[in-house]
């Protein structure tokens, strides 16, 4: 069997099944669009460390933010701050999940939504999302009062050379659409979009010689993406879910 027939075959089967466990799964509790992009994109700043670390982070969160996660978002004040208060992921602080909810609800107030945000850096006659990404990003930090560690983390840099493993997730999850991936920012072209590289992602790539490099950083994410386009030039990241669940779940490729 050759390589683009197994990996259309794992993509076949990580269908909707297959979700959880998985940060995307808080996305797919909500029906409108506004509580779909912002329980997708707190969904994606917190996915990292293990998985069921992940899910119980974001099972606080979610409870607090109650019925509709952007409404929490952009009323959030001193009562919101109470319901999150001693609530931690890895190496976010209290404070660092305090700020990133202030700076993300003055990011709706003036922008009303992050696709909109997003569609002021799009170029589609760019290569791929890498300089709207960038500047994406760079307008989180630019709200932030203080860079710590985290926020810093939170709202990583192509430029930097980070993989930007989270952002291109939420990425992912908003322009492609399948059983999985909501897509409802239908003006983003999903050939553009960059695959997330973690760990899981990294290690398969490598044995399968999708990247010749050793370190995961976005020239990885690149490359990686670049090869997959070999199998699917209008839709490259689709394989991404079930790779990297692969890896998470010690399935055998």
């Amino acid at each position: 069997m050759n390589l683009k027939q197994k990996l259309d075959d794992h993509y076949k089967a990580f269908d909707r099944s297959a979700l959880i466990p998985d940060p995307l799964q808080f996305a797919h509790l909500y029906k409108s669009k506004k509580d779909i992009e912002t329980a997708g994109f707190i969904s994606s700043v917190f996915a990292y460390g293990n998985v069921r670390q992940i899910i119980g982070t974001l099972d606080k969160i979610f409870y607090a933010a109650g019925k509709s996660p952007y409404d929490f978002v952009h009323s959030y004040a001193s009562e919101e701050a109470e319901k999150i208060k001693n609530i931690k992921h890895r190496f976010y602080t209290e404070e660092d999940i305090n700020s990133f909810f202030r700076i993300y609800k003055a990011i709706l107030h003036e922008n009303v939504s992050l696709e909109k945000l997003f569609l002021k850096y799009y170029n589609p006659s760019d290569v791929n999302i890498k300089k709207a990404l960038n500047n994406f990003s760079k307008r989180f930090l630019l709200n932030s009062e203080k860079i710590t560690p985290g926020i810093k983390f939170m709202f990583p840099l192509p430029e930097k050379g980070s993989t930007c493993k989270r952002m291109n997730l939420f990425l992912r999850w908003m322009v492609r659409r399948d059983e999985l991936d909501l897509g409802i920012w239908e003006t983003v072209n999903p050939g553009k979009l960059i695959i997330p590289v973690d760990t899981h992602i990294a290690r398969i790539c490598k044995e399968l010689k999708l990247t010749t490099r050793k370190n995961p950083t976005w020239n990885m994410a690149e490359e990686i993406t670049e090869n997959l386009k070999k199998f699917d030039p209008l839709d490259p990241v689709k394989y991404d879910f079930a790779i990297c669940h692969i890896g998470i779940r010690k399935i055998s490729f």
